[in-house]
């Protein structure tokens, strides 16, 4: 099982580094800069260099980056698309740099225009990414979403009309959220609907793209659109839900990041605790 969380820290990007090794990570995520902020500053090379001497020493891999909650490669307003657009190419020339594997991503919000005008907006968006970014080793994976309000990626046509817009398919894979999936409608705390979700996957997009699973316990009802993460085995999936995401043969051996909540400086070694217990169980 490749395990880790999600790691905040302040202070210095390598630090994410020791505090991933102490929970005894073997992979993590992280935000490479401020994620409620535009960028002000970029990565001390001193930093990027410390940062790849660790990853190496723990041996942290892979190492995933997730995109800042500001961009918006969806939005009909000119500005922020442009805006989002520029960030999001500095941000994978950054994960060039620190020598990560993947970017992981929200597809963004159409802004109450229309789900296709959406889906052709982030098409065009991304294809000049990945030709800005040609030569990057840094894949970008697209994160269902549990489709509030206008947020594209909620159900997985729409990343199959995104992935076949694109020129440049071969660094392009998915990231499932079992939250989000959950929220969205398929109900993940029964087999069924885990099997339903799977095939889904499986007949529009293939599950061969997916190259990262966010463990995440829901926080709501089944269908109800708000995205909010809970405690492993505390939410509306359940412990026995969890258990069959986590054991289930076509998942084992997919990276999983936890996202859960933060209460306390103990909250995560609990969740990694409980996952690797269901794992064996």
């Amino acid at each position: 099982m490749i395990l880790g969380v999600h790691v905040s820290g302040a202070g210095k990007i390598y630090n994410t580094l020791d505090i991933a090794h102490k929970l005894k990570c073997q992979t993590m995520q992280i935000f490479a800069r401020n994620p409620q902020q535009w960028r002000v500053t970029s990565l001390d090379p001193k930093d990027i260099e410390e940062f790849k001497l660790r990853r190496e020493k723990f041996r942290i891999n892979p190492v995933f980056i997730h995109i800042s909650y500001l961009i918006n490669l969806a939005s009909p307003d000119a500005k922020l698309y442009h805006g989002s657009i520029r960030a999001y190419i500095e941000d994978m020339q950054d994960a060039d740099k620190l020598g990560a594997d993947y970017i992981v991503t929200h597809m963004g919000s159409h802004k109450e225009t229309s789900e296709e005008a959406g889906i052709k907006r982030l098409v065009v968006a991304l294809n000049k990414i990945l030709d800005e970014t040609r030569g990057s080793k840094v894949g970008i994976l697209l994160e269902n979403t549990a489709g509030s309000g206008s947020w594209l990626g909620y159900k997985f046509e729409h990343q199959k009309k995104i992935i076949a817009g694109l020129k440049e398919k071969s660094r392009v894979g998915l990231c499932l959220d079992t939250a989000h999936a959950y929220l969205a409608g398929y109900d993940l705390a029964a087999k069924e609907g885990l099997d339903k979700l799977l095939r889904e996957i499986d007949a529009q997009a293939g599950l061969k793209l997916l190259k990262l699973i966010h463990l995440n316990d829901a926080y709501g009802g089944l269908a109800s659109h708000y995205d909010r993460h809970e405690h492993i085995g505390k939410g509306s999936i359940g412990l026995a839900g969890m258990k069959r995401i986590i054991n289930h043969p076509k998942l084992k051996k997919i990276p999983m990041i936890l996202e859960t909540p933060k209460d306390d400086e103990k909250s995560d070694a609990l969740n990694l605790a409980l996952v690797r217990k269901l794992s064996r169980d």
